[in-house]
This record gives C-alpha cells, sequence and structure tokens, in this order.
C-alpha cells in the first residue's frame, strides 16, 4: 500500500469524487463528520490539517483525515468537537495501524469517537454507545417507541408544549435555515450553558465560531450545515446547530434560552426536529457519545465508537501514554461510575455558578 500526504486543498476533484463514492459505500461512514467537506472547512481554518491518501496499486483505497501536533502527535480533524472519526475506506481493506501512521509522520494517533468497521480498531480499545434517534422506519413508528418505553416523558412534552402555547403564545418552527442571526442567539446560549455547568467555552475560541458559520453557509446535497430554531410567540426560545449527509444528521450544538426551562424547550425542539428531519429525508440522528439526560430519554438504538490510541514505539510516544492514558482511564472511570460521575458533574456546576458570579 503507498500513501501519500496532502493538504486538504490540494485535492483535487477526482479524489473528492472517490472520498465521497467511498463514503456512501459503507453505510457505518455515513455521517457528515466523515466527509470531505468538513475536513476541507476545517483545514482552511487549520494549517495542521492533512490527509493521507491510500492506493492500492493504482487505485484509491481510503483516505484518512488528522491533524498533526508537535512531537508527532496526531489526533481526529478538529479533535475535541467531533463524534466520528476515522478513515474512510474500501470495503474489506487490510492495513497495519502502526505502519499507517508512520507512514503519516506520526508517532501517536489518539482518537476517542472512532466509527465502527475501521482497521485501526484493537480489542485493547475501548467501546462506547453513541445514541441515536432512528428515523428508517419513519416519523410515526419512532414518535410510537417514545409513548411506549420513554415513560413519561414523550406524553410529558407533549403536555408542557401545549401548556407554553397557552402562557405565552404559538410555536413556529424554522427548520434547515441559512440565517446567520439566529445561528448567534444560538452560540450565546451555548456559551452561557457551558460557563453554568463548569465547562470550557468552545466558542471562546475564533476559529470554531468561524467554521460553524462556513459550515452553515456550506449547502450542497450530499453535505449542509443544519441550523433550526424553534420561536415561541415569535421569540426564539430552542435550537440546534449539526451537520447532515443526505440521510444523517448528527447532533452538535444544542441549546435554548434558560428563562423557559420550566417548559423542557430542549425536549420539545428535539421533537419537532425529529419530525422535520425525517420529512426531508434523514433517516438517523446522530446524537453522539455522551451521557446526557436527554439522550437517554429520546433515543431507539445506539451506533458504538472506540476510544484510544495507535501508537508506534519511541519516546514522543512512551511521553504521550504519560500524559495522556492514566487521565483517559480516570475519566472513564468516573463516568462509568453513577455516583461518582454525579458527584463531578455537581462540582462542575458549582464552579460555573461562582465562575458567572464572579465575571458578574
Amino acid at each position: 500500500m503507498r500513501v501519500t500526504l496532502a493538504h486538504p486543498r490540494e485535492l483535487g476533484a477526482p479524489e473528492l469524487s472517490r472520498w465521497r463514492a467511498l463514503q456512501e459505500g459503507h453505510a457505518a461512514f455515513d455521517n457528515p463528520f466523515l466527509s470531505p467537506e468538513f475536513t476541507i472547512t476545517v483545514g482552511e481554518l487549520r494549517d495542521m490539517v492533512r490527509v493521507a491518501v491510500l492506493y492500492d496499486g493504482p487505485d484509491i483505497v481510503g483516505f484518512f483525515p488528522f491533524e498533526r501536533h508537535p512531537m508527532g502527535i496526531g489526533k481526529p480533524v478538529a479533535a475535541g468537537l467531533t463524534d466520528a472519526q476515522g478513515l474512510v475506506h474500501a470495503k474489506d481493506l487490510e492495513i497495519d495501524p502502526r505502519r499507517l501512521i508512520k507512514q503519516c509522520g506520526l508517532s501517536v494517533y489518539e482518537f476517542d469517537h472512532l466509527v465502527a468497521g475501521q482497521p485501526m480498531i484493537s480489542g485493547r480499545h475501548e467501546r462506547h454507545p453513541s445514541p441515536i434517534i432512528d428515523l428508517r422506519e419513519g416519523h410515526g413508528p419512532y414518535t410510537e417507541y417514545l409513548r411506549l418505553h420513554s415513560g413519561k416523558t414523550y406524553k410529558t412534552t407533549l403536555a408542557k408544549s401545549r401548556k407554553l402555547q397557552r402562557d405565552i403564545g404559538p410555536i413556529r418552527h424554522e427548520y434547515a435555515t441559512t440565517d446567520p442571526a439566529p445561528l448567534h442567539t444560538l452560540l450565546g446560549w451555548k456559551t452561557d450553558q457551558y460557563r453554568r455547568t463548569g465547562r470550557t467555552d468552545r466558542f471562546a475560541h475564533q476559529w470554531i465560531v468561524e467554521l460553524v458559520e462556513r459550515l452553515l453557509a456550506t449547502q450542497t446535497e450530499g453535505f449542509a450545515g443544519v441550523l433550526d430554531m424553534i420561536y415561541v410567540n415569535d421569540l426564539p426560545m430552542a435550537g440546534h446547530f449539526g451537520l447532515r449527509t443526505r440521510t444523517t444528521l448528527a447532533g452538535w450544538f444544542p441549546a435554548y434560552d434558560t428563562q423557559y426551562a420550566k417548559y423542557s424547550p430542549g425536549l420539545i425542539h428535539h421533537l419537532a426536529m425529529a419530525e422535520q428531519a425525517a420529512g426531508s429525508g434523514i433517516q438517523v440522528i446522530d446524537m453522539g457519545r455522551g451521557e446526557k439526560e436527554y439522550k437517554e430519554k429520546l433515543k431507539n438504538g445506539e451506533f458504538q465508537v472506540a476510544e484510544g490510541r495507535v501508537a508506534t514505539i519511541g519516546a514522543a510516544s512512551a511521553v504521550h501514554w504519560l500524559v495522556r492514558v492514566p487521565v483517559r482511564k480516570t475519566r472513564a472511570t468516573v463516568l462509568a461510575n453513577p455516583l461518582l460521575h454525579k458527584t463531578a458533574d455537581r462540582a462542575l456546576k458549582t464552579f460555573g455558578r461562582l465562575r458567572t458570579a464572579l465575571q458578574s
């Protein structure tokens, strides 16, 4: 197997066409984070992005997008933001993962959302569920599933929606709008959420704001940024920005105005989004790995993603192991233990409230 490296902007029309064909040929790759458009857009903002093009003789058999960090540390494109990572490759491709990363000039490649069917996955890597809203049988069967299996969630959410309209006014839903103004309203809510819950504010980084803006402006048949907003009495209440292929919508940045919190605006919005998405041809909403209550309430299936690393033998990979692996294992232990997870989450929220009060 021969490997060549390129910056995303250096890929020509034949390479991009082949990338899309390989992606569409394998259901596991039907995620917009694995689309060439995503890598190209991130590459416009981060010069560390590279794409390894894999050849078998004259034929291209795979694409491996990654970021090259100091000391030869490789990470997924837009690491920390993406819910689907890995190679897009021909079926039954056999590779030596260590040889591949060495050919990419890397000592280590670390990942936390590697999709199924990857030749880079080994038995040592940890698997995690990635909840989905499965709409392949249609929106009606999905809501029937919720009615039967979500406890009181589905009926209660519908009741809160009716009460919201009685108390405040009619609900209006704009699905797949390209207006940047509501996008910035949504990002403002998300920043408030990050700070309120003690998390790092991703939108404090200007390149991430610009990335989201550029992705919203990208509208093609096979890839697009999708912004949808719920309004009550013509005032924005909740929304979400994600990415789509033809048939998969990747959940990314949901948020809402906290003044409507008692009405469960996030759940109201997600139910409306699922209906509109199904009507536009979306078959799966991938909500992404993570222990979130709303995901547990809304899911009717799940995918699997892997976390771990592929490393060569050397000083850089040894240092990386010392710095990263014990921390990752500790985090996994906390997330797997409900009591520890709840305690850590409570501590983060307390920190967030204190930080917000001090900033005020």
